[in-house]
């Protein structure tokens, strides 16, 4: 039987942390729920990621910020945004009233 679920379940009860669970995976491929609560990055903190990463909001809201951008992105329900490899980027606030509940696929072009 194929690995199967629900995006909607089995949401983490402790919320005081991000929780990311690898739900799919191949040789460049990596295909993660990512369930947010309030959660932010620290301050001057940075991702830079080594892959592009395609993330989509499924449920709740977030705010990203590009090092290149002056203003932050609100995302919501079906919002996306595919972030190249090496973009600087951090997530400056995530729904405290509500999980939020992103789909991330990170990917390598080679």
């Amino acid at each position: 039987m194929e690995p199967s679920g629900n995006l909607y379940q089995n949401l983490p009860a402790d919320q005081s942390a991000e929780v990311m669970e690898t739900l799919a995976a191949g040789r460049a491929v990596r295909i993660e729920r990512i369930v947010s609560c309030g959660q932010a990055s620290p301050p001057g903190f940075w991702y830079d990621q080594s892959v592009h990463e395609f993330v989509v909001v499924i449920s709740g809201a977030a705010e990203l910020r590009f090092e290149d951008e002056d203003r932050p992105r609100r995302l919501g329900p079906g919002d996306y945004v595919t972030i190249a490899a090496h973009r600087r980027h951090r997530v400056e606030w995530t729904s405290e009233t509500e999980p939020t509940v992103w789909l991330a696929v990170h990917y390598d072009e080679r």
